[in-house]
């Protein structure tokens, strides 16, 4: 599944609400991107919880995990490719 969530809102209340999404400027001094975001399906599978990782591309082309979403209320967006 990776490469496959484009956005993520998490919180109970939407209009409240964090959003990241790929693409996004986190840090406008160097730059870094949301590269990607991630389920991990490991997680899920061995302990049965719901877990998204955040990945930043920095100005020298490396990825960086920058934040873990653990058991938080979420809206995931999908990227569809038609």
């Amino acid at each position: 599944m990776d490469g496959l969530i484009r956005k993520i809102v998490i919180g109970k209340n939407p209009k409240d609400a964090m959003a990241y999404w790929v693409g996004m400027v986190v840090n406008k001094d160097n730059n870094s991107k949301v590269s990607a975001i991630i389920f991990d399906e490991r997680s899920f599978e061995t302990k049965n919880r719901s877990r998204y990782f955040i990945y930043l591309q920095e100005k020298d082309g490396s990825q960086v995990l920058w934040k873990a979403i653990d058991e938080m209320p979420c809206i995931v967006e999908f990227d569809l490719n038609f």
